[in-house]
C-alpha cells in the first residue's frame, strides 16, 4: 500500500539563497521573501489536497510545510532523511570561494563529479535516503491519498532520481527546483514504481 500520489515541494527562499551561498544541512531559517512565498505556495498546494504532510527537521522546510499545515489544519511529521545533501566544507561558502580554495574539486562538481576531499555527501546517497524516507511516510497511506514532501531542491532532484530507478551518481537530469516550487510523482504498478508527473512547479 502507498500514496496515489507524492507532491514534492522544495522550501522558500533564504539569506542564503539570496547569497548563493550553499546551505546544505546548515539550518538557515526563511527570511521574508520566504515566508510570504510558503504562503503564495500554500494556498495553490493545498488545492492538491494533501491528506498528510511530512518535511526536513530544518527550519526552512518544516516552516514552509507549516503554512500548508495551517490551511488544512493537518499535523507535519519531520524526518532528518529529508535533509539537504551535505557539502561538508563548502557549507556557507559562495561557489567564487570554493572556485578559488578547491579549484580541482570545485571544477570536478560543476561537471558532474564528486568531490571527494571536503566531506560532501555523494548525490546517490542523498537519493536513496530521500526516497527511503518518502516510501516511509507513503507506506502508511492508501491510492486515494496524496502525500506533501516539504523539503530542499538537491534531495528533491536526488530523491526523484531515485524513485525512478536510476543513481543520482549517474544520471543528472532532474533539475533543481526554484523555491517552493514542486514536483508531482504518481505511483503506477510498472517498475520502478512511479512516474514523474510535474516537474518544478510554481504558484
Amino acid at each position: 500500500m502507498t500514496a496515489g500520489t507524492v507532491v514534492l515541494l522544495r522550501h522558500g527562499q533564504t539569506d542564503y539563497n539570496v547569497a548563493m551561498r550553499l546551505q546544505g544541512q546548515t539550518d538557515i531559517p526563511l527570511n521574508e521573501t520566504g515566508r510570504a512565498q510558503a504562503a503564495e505556495a500554500a494556498s495553490v498546494v493545498a488545492g492538491l489536497s494533501p491528506t498528510a504532510i511530512v518535511a526536513s527537521d530544518l527550519s526552512r522546510a518544516a516552516d514552509t510545510a507549516a503554512a500548508v499545515a495551517d490551511l488544512l489544519e493537518l499535523p507535519v511529521t519531520t524526518d532528518p532523511r529529508l535533509r539537504e545533501r551535505d557539502f561538508g566544507e563548502w557549507e556557507g561558502l559562495h561557489g567564487d570561494v570554493i572556485a578559488e580554495r578547491w579549484p580541482d574539486d570545485y571544477a570536478l562538481w560543476r561537471g558532474g563529479g564528486h568531490p571527494e576531499s571536503v566531506g560532501a555527501e555523494r548525490r546517490g546517497e542523498v537519493g536513496v535516503r530521500f526516497a527511503a524516507g518518502v516510501a516511509d511516510a507513503a507506506s502508511a497511506l492508501s491510492s486515494d491519498d496524496t502525500l506533501l514532501v516539504v523539503a530542499h531542491g538537491a534531495c528533491i532532484a536526488a530523491g526523484i532520481t531515485a524513485m525512478l530507478g536510476l543513481d543520482a551518481d549517474d544520471w543528472g537530469g532532474i533539475s533543481g527546483l526554484g523555491n517552493c516550487h514542486w514536483s508531482v510523482l504518481t505511483a503506477t504498478e510498472r517498475e520502478p514504481g512511479w512516474r514523474l508527473g510535474a516537474h518544478n512547479v510554481g504558484a
